[in-house]
């Protein structure tokens, strides 16, 4: 398609316009040019689409830690599939995805939305999904470029890391996508050695455009450019959203002025309307046919091949000779199935860890023992949202799947946002237990609660802190008693009387929270001890909770939330026969880690949590996960923790050493090392031959049922410290032998030195094994 006519026949006006989003989550229309309104919405583990509602449900995946703990590149290509349909159902042309930041400290409050410590193994699952979305026609934004590792003070935060260090850690992922032919690319808010990273040209276009020869589109994140030329003429050509911002006729002006090149502009707009012909918003493309994808079932896989056994002492997993089982924790009945933030969508079903394993014949016991959870949740009974105008005539009425309260953005678009004054949400609840029930606010603003025909609360709720994204995603909380009758029905009402807005955007974000009378914590730890105590086996859910992993803050300690880990030692005391599974998106300690029998990681699951643990648990699926970063016995032990800045600025000064490369060359041993992961079999390695670039390696499955191995392969020189250089996902029936050959990119054996990379010739040891502490065979070459 010949782009340069079509910017031809554009006005200077109209090509500005194109550069700000029309609103929230689009750019506008040119109909004169053929050209559509171009959607995207946030990822990474579903597609919410333009409304941030469960009025609009999504398939929900598991987290990338666990994409990428399934070291399998085929399954995730499989997951970008999905998603490029959920995305084309719900009309959407550009997935914000997927998140290639690295886990430089276990502190990061995102590192649940990246995929790994290592730069390898996140480029190699960052292309995979950015190939399998866009093999469905729809674009991703690889995110946030660059050094984008930690969440605080990060809209000005500036990050000091050396040339030699962002291209061998920062830039690598990001090289690796663009290679895999990345459509479009965001950038980050911080700044990186004083220059924020919307305004970067260095790095925008000088390293991603002309370098590495990106044609794809760049977009700042969400009110991320702050400036008119700067931004401009730094890369950045897409500033989200809109319609107001710091461009559009301020950027019109620089341009007539001679400011800013119109040349610069065109650019703009040809790479938009590369990525709309692309995407299919612009002329005709010729949709292929396509074999439609269950998400539900492809969910459940990939739980189950995510899910990492760190620990199974005694082979007690799978499960076998159970006839009552102990269930215990909160996330056990309501599964932290994702982190928090612009990661969140809205399943339109999610199956807990009880409800999966009550399919089974065992008998299942639940306890809650403890519940770490710091605001209550919504009430899961169908509620009505009434949009009203200030004299409180309703402007529209929706149905909500529950008593939460969330447009982001956009109003529904029968909604007549200039009339809208308040938004209610109505609903009824009936005690199942008699006593004083907890009914709570989660919001910002002012709000009115009303409890039959009492006034509960009126008043004013303010934010904490001054970060936008905390304020309404982690909103404070009030509470308040309500003493009811078992079988006692109350009418509930929560007003929001000021719809906020910023920049022209709708936000509404507010929950009716609830809890049922319940024991004090004492009891419901001795309560669930009592129930170990009396069953053949205990499965304990520990997890984080919302006040710990998300997007916003970082976390404080590397320690399970409230009680649980005195429930976990009280339990294993109890119950000899105790499996603790860890539902947490990044590093947790484990002080009880001796006291227990097994140990499985399930990261944040997905919608089809509790069926993957019931597969997994008792054998119709091996746990196919391996550590994607390395985890330690206490936060006190990491090498790199640093997430707090100190005069605006945080420095890297570990250099290229994080993660496994980090603790190797300390003094401490961590709990398991990357690439840790058992399975429900044993592996032979055979032989190994290192040559031409490859390693050739073959593997026997030695036990007594088929499984998977990860194959791993690392690269090290005079010099030049242990890294992962490629690795393979084999599969084999028990006594069978798989020859598998891994190739060995160039970047194994290069370094950055004087604005170049550099091969260092000499001889080099090739590793192979199950994890970085656990090589098998090795074999030399020489370059």
């Amino acid at each position: 398609m010949d782009f340069d006519a079509l910017i031809s026949k554009l006005d200077l006006a109209t090509k500005v316009n194109l550069l700000t989003g029309a609103d929230m989550w689009s750019l506008p229309a040119v109909p004169g040019i053929g050209l559509k309104r171009l959607v995207m919405s946030d990822g990474p583990i579903g597609v919410r689409g333009e409304q941030w509602s469960s009025a609009d449900p999504s398939i929900a995946m598991p987290s990338p830690t666990a994409l990428a703990a399934t070291w399998d590149v085929d399954l995730v290509r499989k997951v970008g599939g999905l998603l490029a349909q959920e995305a084309r159902r719900k009309g959407v042309h550009v997935l914000l995805a997927p998140t290639i930041n690295l886990h430089r400290s276990p502190l990061g409050g995102r590192h649940f939305e990246c995929f790994s410590e290592d730069v390898h193994l996140t480029g190699e699952i960052g292309a995979a999904y950015v190939e399998g979305v866009q093999g469905g026609g729809v674009a991703t934004t690889p995110k946030h470029f660059v050094a984008n590792d930690f969440e605080t003070d990060r809209f000005t935060v500036d990050v000091k890391v050396t040339d030699k260090v962002l291209r061998e850690v920062y830039l690598r992922p990001f090289e690796r996508v663009v290679g895999a032919g990345a459509w479009g690319l965001m950038t980050s808010y911080n700044s990186v050695n004083g220059t924020t990273m919307s305004e970067h040209s260095d790095l925008v276009n000088g390293v991603l455009k002309r370098e590495w020869g990106f044609d794809g589109f760049v977009v700042s994140d969400w009110t991320a450019v702050r400036s008119t030329e700067p931004a401009a003429v730094g890369g950045t050509d897409v500033a989200m959203p809109g319609p107001n911002g710091p461009w559009g006729e301020k950027l019109e002006e620089a341009v007539r002025e001679g400011r800013v090149p119109e040349s610069v502009i065109d650019d703009k707009v040809r790479r938009i309307l590369r990525l709309a012909h692309r995407t299919g918003a612009l002329g005709d493309l010729d949709e292929p046919v396509r074999e439609e994808i269950d998400g539900i079932a492809l969910a459940r896989e990939v739980a189950a091949r995510s899910f990492t056994l760190l620990k199974n002492d005694g082979g007690l997993l799978p499960l076998a000779g159970v006839n009552s089982l102990a269930l215990i924790g909160s996330a056990a009945d309501e599964a932290r199935i994702m982190g928090g933030g612009s990661a969140q969508v809205f399943p339109d079903r999610i199956v807990s860890p009880l409800q999966g394993l009550s399919e089974r014949t065992v008998e299942v016991r639940y306890a809650l023992g403890t519940d770490p959870r710091v605001k209550l949740s919504p009430i899961a009974a169908e509620s009505r949202a009434f949009f009203l105008d200030a004299s409180g005539e309703v402007l529209a009425e929706h149905a909500v799947p529950n008593s939460e309260a969330r447009w982001v953005g956009q109003a529904p678009s029968d909604v007549d946002v200039e009339r809208l004054a308040a938004v209610e949400i109505r609903t009824a609840y009936t005690a199942d237990a008699a006593g004083e029930h907890q009914f709570s606010i989660s919001g910002v603003g002012r709000f009115t609660l009303t409890a039959g025909d009492t006034v509960v609360f009126d008043d004013s709720i303010a934010p904490d802190g001054d970060d936008p994204a905390v304020a309404f995603l982690h909103a404070p909380e009030r509470r308040f008693p309500v003493t009811l009758d078992e079988g006692e029905r109350i009418e509930l009402t929560l007003r929001q009387h000021a719809v906020s807005s910023f920049n022209g955007m709708v936000l509404i974000m507010f929950t009716l929270g609830h809890a049922n009378p319940t024991l004090g914590e004492d009891e419901l730890i001795a309560q669930a001890v009592a129930t170990a105590a009396s069953s053949d086996v205990a499965v304990v859910v520990a997890s984080t909770t919302l006040e710990v992993e998300s997007e916003g803050f970082d976390r404080k300690s590397l320690k399970l939330p409230g009680r649980q880990d005195e429930l976990i030692a009280a339990v294993a005391a109890a119950n000899p026969r105790t499996i603790v599974v860890v539902n947490a998106g990044s590093p947790v300690e484990m002080p009880w880690l001796s006291e227990v029998a097994a140990v499985l990681l399930t990261w944040f699951p997905g919608q089809e949590a509790g069926l993957a643990l019931a597969d997994v648990l008792y054998g119709d699926a091996e746990p196919g996960g391996r550590l994607p970063t390395t985890w330690p016995v206490t936060l006190e032990d990491c090498p790199v923790v640093d997430v707090t800045p100190v005069d605006g600025a945080v420095p890297y000064t570990e250099g290229v050493f994080i993660g496994y490369r980090a603790w190797a060359r300390g003094d401490v041993a961590p709990a398991f090392w990357f690439g840790h992961g058992l399975g429900y079999t044993e592996w032979g390695y055979n032989a190994v031959e290192a040559g031409n670039g490859s390693v050739t390696v073959s593997v026997t499955n030695t036990g007594s049922r088929r499984g998977r191995e990860v194959v791993q392969a690392y690269v090290s020189g005079e010099g030049r410290d242990r890294t992962l250089a490629a690795f393979d996902v084999i599969e084999a029936g028990p006594g069978e032998t798989v020859v598998t050959t891994l190739f060995l990119p160039e970047r194994a054996f290069q370094e950055w030195e004087d604005g170049a990379w550099h091969t260092a010739n000499g001889s080099y040891t090739v590793e192979v094994g199950r994890s970085y502490a656990d090589i098998r065979l090795s074999d030399q070459i020489t370059l």
